[in-house]
């Protein structure tokens, strides 16, 4: 039996995914995400990816609202510090919270949805849920 072709992630969501992997690492090696992400635009061969460059948008963005961003994630993650969320999670939601406040073209609902996804991927069993909540007041928040 032939299987069909291989669903293609799409490209938003490679952006996001490609966005986490720079921002993981500034996050673990304590360093700036944009100096992270130099490093990580040479080392992608070209041609590069076109979904790169929301990719480039998502880092760059986190990087200059990140205080807002951890401000915000801080308050509304009811018994959770930043410090201690696992930091899968804490970047995804970093990500989404950038998209539910600053990219007017991504409906909350999409952002959320696509942080969940992620963490479902590639964090925690209880990742999902925690995120669906935590961004979900945060989005509650940002639309009053």
């Amino acid at each position: 039996m032939a299987e069909g072709p291989k669903q293609q992630m799409p490209a938003r969501r490679k952006a996001r995914k490609r966005a986490l992997d720079v921002l993981f690492e500034a996050d673990l090696r304590d360093r700036p995400p944009v100096e992270v992400l130099a490093g990580y635009i040479e080392r992608i061969e070209k041609p590069r990816p076109d979904h790169l460059g929301y990719a480039v948008g998502l880092v760059e963005g986190v990087a200059g609202h990140l205080d807002r961003i951890d401000e915000l994630i801080a308050s509304y993650a009811e018994g959770w510090t930043l410090d201690r969320m696992p930091v899968v999670d804490r970047n995804l939601a970093r990500i989404a919270v950038y998209e539910l406040l600053y990219v007017d073209e991504i409906d909350d609902a999409v952002a959320i949805s696509e942080a969940v996804e992620l963490a479902r991927q590639m964090s925690t069993d209880d990742s999902p849920r925690f995120l669906n909540g935590l961004l979900g007041r945060i989005a509650e928040y940002a639309t009053r």
